[in-house]
């Protein structure tokens, strides 16, 4: 699945696309695995998993963790990388 960035704030943008995004893995994820979905809502990025919303990314605030779900363990991972 690609993502459509027509409406995503350009802050999510740039954790999402560069190269040393903070999101790049789990975009990466999106891509690969078919029971992930993601919509763009309020300039958000809203990731879905068999069609239940498991997280929320924001451009500036925290990601909302939704649901427990396998993808967290990609932010958790980066976040204890950069500690």
């Amino acid at each position: 699945m690609k993502i459509d960035t027509t409406n995503m704030c350009s802050h999510l943008q740039k954790k999402l696309f560069e190269e040393s995004g903070e999101y790049r893995a789990i975009r990466e994820e999106i891509e690969r695995d078919a029971e992930l979905t993601a919509l763009v809502r309020s300039r958000q990025l809203h990731i879905y998993r068999n069609g239940k919303k498991v997280l929320v990314l924001a451009g500036k605030s925290a990601p909302k963790f939704i649901r427990e779900d396998k993808i967290w363990k990609i932010i958790t991972d980066y976040k204890a990388k950069r500690i």
